[in-house]
């Protein structure tokens, strides 16, 4: 059992450096329509690879047993630990500088009301449901881009790259870790939209 997990929070760590990868993409972008495209490498990377990520595997929370909470709280600090990682190795690089950019994106998230952040999140659930279990369904990415890209133009919040933004920021506090959590609610709520529909059907 502690191998399933230590194996389970392996690849949601993989995941998270994976999303911290593209949220370094955004931010050193200037074009944001193709930095919200490039960002998607993140995603792409987690489902070729099998990678755990929190708001990919949310949504099956419904047609699972119990125990899968669990799992998902391993799947979480370890995707958190990932972007942790990213943003301290980026910080020791020669572009460090996208921390300054990654505050001002999180400066944004601290001065906006805790509903706004909860509706904005739940918007990036559905997508992110929609895109992984849609990838699974087709072997197609395009669905991927365009989940993605479209959560980022349109301010959707993603509690895992927030994680990103808010190390690679170096703006942890409390009312940042409350954020997390919200938008993490929210991303839950979204998530299992689709699956609870299909499972009343």
């Amino acid at each position: 059992m502690i191998k399933k997990y230590v194996h389970m929070f392996t690849l949601a760590v993989l995941a998270g450096i994976a999303i911290g990868i593209g949220g370094t993409v955004y931010l050193s972008m200037e074009n944001k329509t193709a930095g919200a495209l490039m960002f998607t490498v993140g995603l792409y990377t987690i489902c070729v690879h099998g990678l755990n990520l929190y708001t990919g595997k949310v949504g099956y929370l419904v047609s699972e047993p119990a125990g899968y909470l669990a799992q998902l709280a391993v799947i979480w600090l370890g995707n958190l630990a990932g972007t942790g990682l990213t943003a301290a190795a980026v910080s020791q690089t020669r572009i460090s500088g996208i921390g300054e950019l990654a505050a001002a994106v999180c400066e944004g998230k601290l001065n906006d009301q805790l509903h706004s952040l909860f509706l904005l999140a739940v918007f990036c659930g559905f997508l992110m449901f929609a895109a992984v279990d849609g990838y699974k369904a087709t072997g197609s990415p395009v669905i991927l881009f365009l989940g993605v890209a479209a959560f980022i133009l349109c301010g959707f919040e993603h509690c895992i790259a927030d994680m990103f933004y808010f190390f690679a920021g170096g703006v942890w506090s409390v009312p940042a870790a409350v954020r997390i959590l919200v938008i993490t609610l929210g991303n839950s709520a979204g998530a299992v939209l689709i699956p609870f529909a299909r499972k009343m059907a």
